[in-house]
């Protein structure tokens, strides 16, 4: 058996979201499982365990998203990287197989992901960038957002940024950069932390959004970190915006 570490980049548009779901195919985890499975010849019914990074959410994109396979065959990383790329969706591919340590696991050994949410604000249409931008109504104040985000940065209970009303485990996660950059008409919200709750970079960015629109304070987020509650955040951005980057391991 070998190990094989796959890094996939892929337009999340048309899918559910990376994670598997019985008796539906458009996952990004279920086109790649049918492909291996192809690629195995395995009996019908029977599909590769495949171990994700993470779930990236319905709609979300990702460029550096890991996962890895344990499988019986003898095929080189580059041969299982070309049957893929052959074979994948045009809207996925893997963009890098290499063997990997047999104890090696996607979502276990990571230690940090890089997340960016990017926005449009201005005259014109991102015409060929729109199924990866959220095109704003209004102009953010960028130093007020990045003073907000300043309140973020460490390690806090995000439960208030939690998606996911009935998370029983610990809503505390380590945010170790929120960067805020605008060029031109594209303005970027670059996160790095060592895990993120469900939404929670998408709701972050539209809680910071609501600062930058002067709709609350870039004070008020260090009590909304307090008040560990959803409803008292702002809403949850759109997905389309939102991409995976990379995964430190």
């Amino acid at each position: 058996m070998k190990n094989y570490k796959i890094t996939l980049q892929y337009d999340g548009t048309r899918y559910l979201g990376w994670e598997h779901q019985p008796g539906k195919d458009n996952t990004i985890q279920g086109k790649l499982e049918q492909v291996l499975a192809r690629m195995m010849e395995y009996p019908e019914g029977k599909i590769p365990n495949i171990i994700g990074c993470g779930r990236t959410d319905a709609g979300v994109h990702a460029d550096g998203f890991v996962c890895n396979v344990h499988l019986d065959t003898n095929m080189a990383p580059e041969e299982v990287q070309s049957y893929l790329n052959r074979y994948l969706p045009d809207d996925i591919g893997a963009w890098d197989v290499r063997e990997a340590s047999d104890r090696f696991h996607a979502r276990y050994n990571a230690v940090g992901k890089t997340y960016r949410y990017t926005c449009w604000y201005g005259p014109a249409k991102p015409v060929f960038d729109r199924r990866y931008i959220h095109v704003l109504e209004t102009k953010p104040d960028i130093e007020a957002m990045r003073k907000a985000a300043s309140f973020l940065i460490g390690e806090h209970d995000f439960k208030s940024f939690c998606g996911n009303p009935k998370m029983k485990k610990s809503t505390v996660r380590q945010v170790d950069s929120i960067e805020i950059e605008q060029r031109g008409s594209r303005i970027t919200f670059t996160y790095h932390g060592s895990g993120f709750l469900q939404y929670m970079v998408r709701i972050l960015t539209g809680t910071l959004l609501e600062v930058g629109e002067g709709k609350r304070t870039p004070e008020s987020i260090a009590k909304l970190l307090e008040a560990k509650d959803r409803v008292q955040a702002g809403p949850t951005a759109p997905p389309k915006g939102l991409c995976l980057l990379k995964v430190d391991y």
